[in-house]
């Protein structure tokens, strides 16, 4: 038994209420509560501990490199820590939203941590190519699109995703529909069988889809995968509104030559934004559906969030 004086490091697989589990180096799993009322931990972060009988305590997280948030209809949390990949998986079919992937790419970038998006269903040829072709502007705006076939084509799928993911911590986002079930199984065969200790482990019942759940690739565990629901749930809070632009590429490139230095790319003259709009055959335009999407985001984020 580890000498309960003696903090031990360890990684968070998993957090439910007041309880994580952590895997220590050697692969051990160790149900640990937390230290005071309420759990700081989230999913990958590094933590240090002391067994108290078959379980353990808390004692500290370690600094984070970075930390992602989601938000229900009350308040913005965060849910997974030190990220190197933030893949976001959507469809030909059902069509996706590019309100939600937008939401995606905007908290990846908040916190530096590198977007793939991955369109699936390359097999339905017409819808796939009507989505291809609303991604063109995300690939001139430099953001990565791999096309898929999850259903179909699993062994060369599951080796362009592994040439992605190898040595990496990467988060799984995407909408109901978009296959992400079927990616966390061609990529961890055994993760329901996972899951659900983990959800035994934790008692938090049946409703395993609910949790934030990290799995490891590969048998010498240099490969996180961390899978999440409620992708609709999605939500940007925690960032400020006059961040906003900075943070969305195609608008980024005009940022600075706008007269004003506050300018919010709403109605100020002489915003360089508004003119990017305005000329969609410049070299660097910004479509009217994304500026919207602008639009929209930063009359969220000027509402007092509610708590």
């Amino acid at each position: 038994m580890l000498d309960n004086e003696t903090p031990q490091g360890g990684l968070v697989v998993a957090s439910h209420g007041r309880h994580c589990l952590v895997e220590t180096p050697d692969g051990e799993r160790r149900l640990c509560h937390a230290k005071g009322k309420k759990n700081e931990t989230v999913v990958g972060d590094h933590v240090q501990w002391r067994a108290t009988g078959d379980e353990g305590v808390i004692a500290k997280v370690d600094p984070r490199k970075n930390l992602f948030y989601r938000q229900d209809e009350i308040r913005t949390k965060s849910f997974a820590a030190n990220l190197d990949l933030v893949l976001v998986l959507i469809a030909a079919e059902p069509e996706f939203s590019e309100m939600q992937l937008a939401r995606a790419l905007i908290a990846a970038e908040a916190e530096r941590i590198a977007p793939l998006i991955a369109l699936n269903k390359s097999d339905l040829v017409e819808p796939f190519e009507r989505a291809w072709s609303r991604l063109l502007p995300y690939q001139h705006m430099g953001y990565g699109v791999l096309p898929l076939s999850l259903r179909l084509s699993k062994e060369v799928d599951r080796e362009h995703l592994l040439r992605h993911l190898q040595g990496k911590t990467t988060l799984v986002l995407g909408p109901s529909g978009a296959g992400k079930s079927t990616l966390t199984n061609l990529l961890v065969p055994h993760a329901q069988a996972l899951t659900n200790e983990i959800s035994q482990a934790l008692n938090s019942g049946k409703h395993t889809t609910t949790a934030t759940t990290w799995y490891w690739v590969d048998e010498a565990r240099t490969t996180g995968l961390i899978d999440s629901p409620g992708f609709q749930e999605f939500g940007l809070h925690h960032i400020d509104r006059m961040q906003l632009a900075g943070l969305m590429p195609d608008l980024r490139q005009h940022v600075a030559n706008c007269k004003f230095y506050n300018c919010t790319h709403l109605h100020e003259p002489g915003c360089a934004v508004i003119a990017a709009v305005a000329h969609a055959e410049a070299e660097h335009p910004i479509t009217a559906h994304r500026y919207r999407i602008y639009g929209d985001l930063f009359a969220e984020l000027s509402q007092p969030q509610r708590y």
